[in-house]
């Protein structure tokens, strides 16, 4: 089994920043792709940005050159870093892993965090 868990949510003004982390453990071993998702009120969860095991990465058009996605395999972490964040920006963020080498559909990913709200005042 393996446990993420979600840190770095909370309140901040349209324009501001901020940086969420998802710490791993347990059988991580089996963990290569890496994803965040988000699910704002009444809709789908989207994905947010993806990581492989190798660095690439993937991003939805609607973040692209505000959010960066990365990991340090050395604290088991991965991170996403936020910024000139918009009031549409505000859901829950869930961290997501995948035995997968590259992973951008829901079903590819095998285990989830609780998720960590993200709210973005304009």
């Amino acid at each position: 089994q393996v446990q993420l868990v979600e840190s770095g949510g909370g309140l901040v003004q349209a324009g501001g920043s901020l940086r969420l982390s998802c710490a791993t453990s347990g059988s991580i071993f089996s963990i290569n792709a890496m994803g965040w998702y988000r699910q704002a009120p009444g809709k789908q969860r989207e994905l947010v940005a993806a990581i492989s095991s190798g660095g690439s990465t993937n991003y939805a058009d609607s973040v692209k050159g505000r959010f960066t996605i990365s990991r340090d395999n050395a604290k088991n972490t991965v991170y996403l870093q936020m910024n000139s964040l918009k009031p549409e920006d505000t859901a829950v963020y869930y961290c997501a892993a995948s035995t997968l080498r590259f992973a951008t559909l829901h079903y590819q990913y095998d285990y989830w965090g609780q998720g960590t709200q993200v709210t973005v005042s304009s």
